[in-house]
């Protein structure tokens, strides 16, 4: 991987596992020095590299950095080196250091215990998230205005409030308790849902799917699967959720990065061991008598890695919709259910039922009803294609849109 490809990739990966192994022994209230430290060690690597080249072991590398500039700044700092060792409880000789430790588990622990902080609720559930994917996930403040619909400053916002918010509180970062692991767990599920989904459908930097968020929310999913009191019934669901999309990423593009749609998917390309741990962790999360959202978006996502279009198929999706939107509506997740609803009763009857969503303003709903009208009214699928393009973010769904007007185009004058 070249330098220009390979920092930013260990930033996402990197930046916030030191930013977390600080935080864990700084205290919460400290977030600006860790990651003054941590950004100060990415800005060396990129002087360093580039007239030097890239290191053996760049990680390794980013880590004795990280240390090093800690270090440094405690010995500048020696008012707040003392107080770290009082916190800490060391009888430490004056002019020995304090470890910085960047081992595995200790990032495990770490980051495990700042998602459990930073999902505290003292602060409302939007401002965690928006925390959450800056702090462990390493969204910049505009890629989660694209997740949120919103704008940067509203972010910014968020950010510097929850940051404010857990100082004022005193909140400490250590390893959750039981009562809290049940009180937060939901707000972190829906911290890595979301950032798997901005991965899986990307609403930035111009492309549809950015495989590192959708690895970095599974992985951050691992670390509560492999946690005894955080490996829950939805912890596994939406892990099996992840895996059977994460199957199917292959098959998704083609070799110029245009979508390829799931009836057009090869069937080969799509990944049978992430289908086997789904279905796994599908079977651990139905451990128990818990129904979640996630669950339910599990059980619809195995049944796309079924291909063959039995009517069994999808009337199992149909069924599965049904029940995701009593326990939990959203009007995306009603829109989807058309499309199981064209297979099972028909296109009229999705197209009456899509049409009732008038989600005027949403690129899927325009080019969802695209679909279901074309061999129907072929001039009034030409108009939503139309709009769906005008509505399109992304060069690939751009494409798509495209292609579908001029087949329609020609379809009607001949």
């Amino acid at each position: 991987m070249e330098e220009r490809e390979l920092l930013p990739h260990l930033f996402r990966t990197e930046y916030q596992k030191i930013v977390s192994v600080l935080c864990y022994l700084f205290g919460i209230e400290h977030i600006a020095v860790a990651e003054d430290i941590v950004s100060d060690t990415f800005l060396t690597a990129t002087e360093s590299w580039s007239a030097k080249g890239i290191p053996d072991n760049p990680t390794a590398w980013l880590y004795t950095v990280a240390k090093n500039k800690t270090k440094n700044w405690l010995k500048r700092n020696t008012f707040f080196r003392q107080k770290l060792m009082v916190d800490l409880q060391h009888n430490m000789p004056a002019g020995e250091e304090i470890e910085i430790d960047l081992s595995e588990q200790n990032i495990t622990d770490s980051q495990l215990a700042m998602i459990f902080a930073v999902c505290h609720p003292a602060i409302p559930t939007e401002s965690q998230i928006a925390l959450a994917l800056n702090l462990l996930c390493g969204f910049g403040a505009q890629e989660i205005a694209d997740a949120y619909l919103t704008n940067k400053e509203v972010i910014y916002k968020r950010i510097n409030r929850a940051k404010e918010k857990l100082k004022e509180a005193d909140i400490k970062i250590q390893q959750p308790t039981l009562a809290e692991i049940n009180d937060r767990l939901d707000a972190v599920l829906k911290t890595l849902y979301l950032l798997f989904s901005e991965g899986y459908y990307s609403t930035s930097n111009n492309t549809v799917l950015r495989r590192d968020l959708c690895i970095e929310a599974m992985r951050l999913n691992y670390l509560l699967i492999d946690h005894p009191h955080t490996n829950k019934p939805a912890v596994n669901a939406l892990l099996a959720l992840m895996c059977f999309h994460a199957s199917r990423f292959d098959a998704r593009l083609n070799d110029t990065g245009g979508l390829i749609l799931y009836d057009d998917q090869d069937e080969t390309r799509w990944n049978r061991e992430l289908i086997e741990r789904g279905e796994y962790y599908l079977n651990e999360a139905a451990a128990a008598p818990t129904l979640t959202k996630y669950h339910l978006e599990a059980g619809i996502a195995y049944w796309h890695t079924h291909k063959a279009s039995s009517g069994e198929k999808w009337e199992n999706i149909l069924d599965l919709y049904n029940h995701l939107l009593i326990l939990e509506y959203s009007p995306i997740a009603a829109l989807n259910r058309t499309f199981a609803l064209a297979r099972v009763k028909g296109k009229q009857q999705a197209i009456v039922e899509a049409e009732k969503l008038s989600l005027t303003g949403n690129y899927f709903y325009h080019a969802l009803l695209g679909n279901l009208y074309t061999d129907i009214d072929d001039h009034k699928a030409l108009e939503y294609y139309k709009t769906a393009l005008q509505l399109a973010n992304s060069p690939a769904d751009k494409t798509l849109m495209t292609k579908n007007i001029d087949q329609l185009n020609q379809k009607l004058q001949n």
